[in-house]
């Protein structure tokens, strides 16, 4: 038996390493070098080491496994396919971010297919209103947190002014056209009531988006806006509907402040809990939350419009339409000029008369007719409205674009 060299012994493993199959699962070094002088097995015990060829550094030749050979190259095939299918999955995460723009086109298109064709959203009953309504609160909750609330306190002038315009301005400017439209118009009460129960609910969440079009420095300041007066919804609009309505028609307040709780609060509430314990699955839903609200949007846009249809297009449709039409564009300009006399001295005056513009002009229509549903018995309360609901919308979205173009 021939005696083995320490040296002999090394280069034996080193063979007996580069002849096994290799597990490419993770990252090798492969060096460009001359080729190793292959020694068999059986060989070992009998060479010398003058009758080999070692050059440095070693280099294995394609291993076979399981009938198919692996090569070095392969893993960098894999990295590069895994970064496209990345990058694929990034983008379509950014484009499920970025659905809110398609909020103008969403409202457009719903009106018109229901008014072409009303079956197209009539499955959506009234009974969906309100869970529809709650989900897109959730929505708010979710994407807020304290310190969207934390930063717009610092301007508490500016808070209460917009507080004003919802809770004041707005209600006195529904009170009247809900008194012209009976007493002038010769509409039925029920229209009247209506009206002025548009006027008695909170800010649209809408109206933050389109601040955000036009001044995006003051969205977090329409965000808190928008959330005070939804927040405190649950005890005003059952307040201002008893003094407005109250003499008209009866008026539920304690069901009111309990579905309020129920649509608004609770669900803010919980995408404000979810926001803040459970961050990792929260971070997961966001992304899809602006394209399912969409549709969520166009529902409830398209249901009350499709199913009021015989309202909206009867003798005295024309003049609802132009009566609600008439109460937003006056609230959009009070909002505008009231903000400008009261802050005058304000850096940011024309941007804040903007935010504040939008507060008073865009209420969650959806919310009044959630509530003009379920706790008014004659359908015609409802007919306002479903019409605000999309005059509203169309009347934001054509300001941002006339103040845009003026900015620049």
């Amino acid at each position: 038996m021939g005696v083995i060299s320490p040296i002999e012994t090394l280069l034996s493993k080193s063979q007996h390493r580069l002849l096994q199959a290799r597990d490419h699962s993770y990252p090798v070094a492969f060096h460009i070098a001359r080729r190793v002088t292959n020694f068999p097995r059986n060989t070992f015990s009998s060479f010398s080491l003058g009758s080999c060829s070692v050059n440095f550094p070693l280099r294995s030749d394609p291993t076979s496994q399981n009938d198919r050979s692996s090569y070095p190259w392969r893993r960098k095939v894999s990295e590069s396919d895994t970064n496209e299918i990345y990058d694929k999955k990034v983008s379509i995460m950014e484009t499920l971010k970025q659905a809110n723009s398609f909020i103008p086109h969403v409202i457009l298109s719903s009106t018109i297919l229901a008014l072409l064709h009303p079956p197209s959203f009539t499955w959506f009953k009234p009974r969906y209103f309100v869970p529809g309504l709650g989900f897109m609160m959730f929505a708010v909750g979710i994407n807020s947190n304290e310190r969207d609330f934390l930063e717009a306190l610092k301007r508490p002038d500016a808070i209460f002014a917009g507080y004003i315009g919802q809770y004041l301005i707005k209600p006195l400017l529904g009170y009247m056209f809900g008194v012209t439209a009976v007493s002038l118009f010769n509409l039925p009460t029920p229209i009247g009531a209506g009206i002025m129960l548009v006027s008695c609910v909170s800010g649209a969440q809408l109206s933050n988006y389109t601040t955000f079009l036009t001044d995006p420095s003051l969205a977090p300041l329409s965000i808190v806006m928008t959330s005070i007066s939804t927040a405190t919804a649950a005890l005003v609009t059952p307040m201002l509907s008893l003094l407005l309505i109250g003499k008209k028609l009866p008026v539920d307040v304690i069901g009111m402040i309990s579905s309020i709780l129920q649509v608004v609060v609770t669900p803010i509430a919980a995408g404000l809990l979810l926001n803040r314990l459970l961050p990792r699955l929260s971070n997961a839903i966001k992304p899809f939350l602006p394209a399912l609200t969409l549709i969520d949007m166009a529902c409830c846009i398209g249901a009350p419009l499709a199913l009021n249809i015989d309202s909206i297009l009867s003798p005295f449709g024309a003049t609802i339409l132009f009566l609600v039409i008439m109460f937003h564009l006056l609230a959009f300009v009070a909002g505008y000029f009231f903000t400008g006399f009261f802050f005058s001295k304000a850096p940011d005056v024309k941007a804040l008369q903007r935010t504040l513009s939008y507060e008073t002009g865009m209420q969650s229509s959806l919310l009044a007719l959630a509530l003009a549903t379920k706790f008014f018995q004659d359908p015609l309360v409802g007919v306002p409205p479903a019409i605000s609901t999309v005059v509203m919308s169309l009347m934001g979205v054509s300001l941002v674009t006339i103040w845009k173009n003026r900015k620049e």
